[in-house]
């Protein structure tokens, strides 16, 4: 589990693709530290398992499900991304529940400056869309932030220049691709109240009938 809160910015070093996957090897030091081969960092928000490493990189190895959901395909050497370890059991719940397995992708549809703050419009489709919800949690990129606004075609967020100076946002244009992962509970939430397989048929046996009413008078 990630908390959305970006320790670090790294660097890609070399992409090695393969016919539908890639390795990836990137340039860091901070989440490093107390990480070994096996351990899981998210990269851009999406859960990588660290395959080997040296003193200022880690390898990892991106698979064709994940090249497929994610803006990880688009990555070259020299890229920027932001990069997380995993939530400690003794760590602090800064953001919020991240998984790292992210929903989809989305579109960088404006920047705009507001005083002390920049707002990001996110165009994005109705099946991520639906749960997104204002002042709800939202992770870009792997960034734990608040929507702000929300309609059938786009979210927007509002984020300090710090935010921005210290994730790879910075590097973000209109029309870029990010990697969105919406609030983990609405989702489970959804799944619950969906009846399971065969539970439909059994509601409607013990339901309350034409039969039924007949039956006790009315």
């Amino acid at each position: 589990m990630f908390t959305g809160l970006i320790e670090e910015v790294g660097t890609i070093q070399n992409v090695r693709r393969g016919a539908r996957s890639c390795v990836l090897t990137i340039g860091c030091k901070k989440v490093l530290e107390g990480s070994q081969i096996g351990d899981s960092i998210a990269v851009n928000g999406v859960c990588l398992t660290v395959t080997s490493m040296g003193g200022s990189y880690y390898t990892a190895d991106v698979m064709a499900e994940t090249m497929n959901r994610s803006s990880l395909r688009q990555l070259s050497t020299g890229a920027s991304v932001n990069l997380e370890r995993a939530m400690p059991a003794n760590g602090r719940f800064g953001g919020h529940i991240v998984s790292g397995h992210i929903d989809g992708t989305g579109t960088v549809q404006s920047i705009e400056p507001d005083d002390n703050a920049i707002w990001y419009t996110i165009a994005a489709k109705p099946n991520l869309l639906r749960y997104i919800v204002e002042k709800g949690s939202i992770t870009i990129d792997g960034i734990s932030l608040t929507v702000a606004y929300v309609d059938e075609h786009c979210f927007k967020v509002s984020i300090i220049p710090h935010t921005q100076q210290v994730t790879a946002l910075h590097d973000r244009g209109v029309g870029d691709i990010v990697n969105l992962e919406c609030d983990i509970i609405g989702k489970y939430v959804e799944k619950l109240l969906q009846p399971a397989a065969g539970e439909e048929e059994t509601k409607k046996e013990i339901g309350i009938t034409e039969d039924f009413l007949k039956k006790y008078g009315f």
